[in-house]
């Protein structure tokens, strides 16, 4: 036959075993299993007595409260510090390590019951003291790193983060949790193999190393994601190549423009001693000025970009932004220059690298408003772009809790490339040397600081980012 419905095993299993009685009623029953004997031999003794029968009944109830009590006292020296005993197991189930069991006495049964719980009560304080101290630990240390941390649970889910991750997605952790990875826009930070370089599309001029690895928490497996940005790591690379390669065209260049240059000058003098018509005096004139002063071109040429190379390690001391800005804004006068005030503070730079990278991307933005054709300076300096008047240069500045950031907006055309931006040798100007924003970034990493370029959102023109930290970097 089957089983009725209804009925589940457990329930089975408990029909099938018989009832037991509470451990009080089994040790009551027993202790009057055992002073029953005692109790009926003593009652027929004393019934057997030539007594009065108020005497007997007297001496029955008596023996009778006696065991009454010695019962009572026999359950509760062994319920009570079983209970006691209940308690802090109990105690220790909720996590509870205050408690401790009494009567720890060698030698004895319950004592030495006693005594291994309080010893295991302190080992268990002890592990979760030390868990505690371990955790707390490395949430700090985790917090103080400066690299994004992230951890995602089976469902891409974030469930935990830094503030170097709060930072780069610039939201606050109680507004990133509980949200997938694919709305935080880190779904290739998960797809891509590990200890590879992603970009990711809110920050779309850094490169991110991403490292993966596999943890649990309360037996579920969490992905955890480590970023860091090598994109400062990568440039100081390039750097370092553009630097050979500029030494070694510049050596051999000028190895061979030094003799040229001199070649060309003597001939040239020599000019006038030779018998020669007119016509072919001017031509050798002409071809001799040409070799010379193209000679001197690319050594000018060459020693510009040596800059790159031989850029010396900047000298800190107290600036203050406000002068530096206002200096560097009045240098500018083809464009008219709208300077924004920002807080009056100082950082810890070189004032003279400083002024020129800002002279460097001040001369960029006012050479871009000026190349605009859809807008060109007024009268009153301004620029007219779909019928309204914006000041064609925005220069200013603002300070967090670690960095000032120094921001220049222009109204001209944009950027066409931002990705060949930051190549050194690679300009749109005519008469450009492709070394101005290269240099710029140099400096402001110098300081320890950065530098991005990016189009303006929504508006035409271009707006420059820097960044410089309040104190000495490190």
């Amino acid at each position: 036959m089957g089983s009725s419905p209804g009925v589940t095993d457990s329930s089975k299993r408990n029909l099938r075993k018989p009832h037991r009685a509470p451990f009080e009623r089994r040790l009551a029953r027993f202790s009057f299993l055992l002073v029953a004997p005692a109790l009926l031999v003593s009652g027929i003794l004393i019934w057997l007595q030539p007594w009065a029968l108020g005497t007997k009944l007297t001496l029955l109830g008596a023996e009778l409260l006696l065991c009454l009590l010695l019962g009572v006292a026999l359950r509760d020296h062994v319920v009570r510090p079983l209970q006691t005993l209940a308690n802090v197991v109990g105690a220790l189930r909720e996590e509870d390590y205050s408690f401790r069991a009494r009567l720890e006495v060698p030698d004895d049964a319950l004592g030495e019951l006693s005594l291994e719980i309080n010893l295991l009560a302190d080992l268990l304080a002890q592990h979760r003291t030390g868990a505690v101290e371990a955790t707390a630990l490395l949430q700090r240390v985790v917090e103080e790193v400066d690299i994004p941390i992230f951890a995602f649970d089976p469902g891409t889910k974030l469930r935990l983060m830094n503030s170097a991750g709060e930072k780069l997605l610039q939201q606050s952790a109680p507004q990133l949790l509980g949200r997938t990875a694919s709305d935080l826009g880190l779904q290739s930070s998960l797809s891509c193999e590990n200890q590879t370089l992603v970009p990711l599309h809110f920050n779309s001029d850094a490169r991110w190393l991403v490292r993966r690895s596999t943890f649990r928490q309360r037996g579920v497996p969490h992905t955890l994601v480590v970023l860091s940005d090598v994109s400062r790591a990568l440039r100081e690379e390039e750097r370092r190549a553009w630097q050979r390669l500029i030494r070694v065209m510049g050596h051999e260049l000028n190895n061979s423009l030094a003799p040229i240059k001199s070649i060309a000058g003597s001939l040239n003098a020599r000019l006038s001693a030779m018998n020669l018509d007119a016509e072919q005096r001017q031509d050798f004139e002409r071809g001799l000025g040409i070799i010379e002063t193209r000679a001197a071109s690319l050594n000018r040429f060459l020693q510009a970009y040596r800059q790159l190379s031989q850029m010396p390690p900047p000298l800190l001391q107290q600036c203050s932004i406000s002068t530096l800005v206002k200096r560097v804004a009045a240098l500018e006068t083809r464009v008219h220059v709208t300077v924004v005030p920002g807080p009056d503070i100082a950082v810890m730079a070189d004032p003279d690298q400083l002024e020129q990278m800002l002279i460097n991307l001040l001369r960029n933005a006012a050479e871009a408003v000026l190349e605009s054709p859809a807008a060109g300076p007024n009268a009153n300096g301004s620029n007219d772009i779909a019928g309204e008047t914006a000041p064609p240069v925005v220069f200013t500045w603002r300070a967090t809790q670690k960095d000032v950031i120094l921001t220049i907006e222009d109204n001209g055309p944009g950027v066409s490339n931002p990705g060949n931006a930051f190549v050194p040798f690679y300009t749109t100007k005519p008469g450009g040397s492709g070394i101005g924003l290269v240099l710029s970034r140099q400096i402001s990493e110098a300081h320890g600081g950065s530098l991005e370029l990016a189009n303006r959102v929504g508006q035409g023109g271009c707006a420059v980012t820097v960044s410089l930290p309040r104190t000495k970097p490190q």
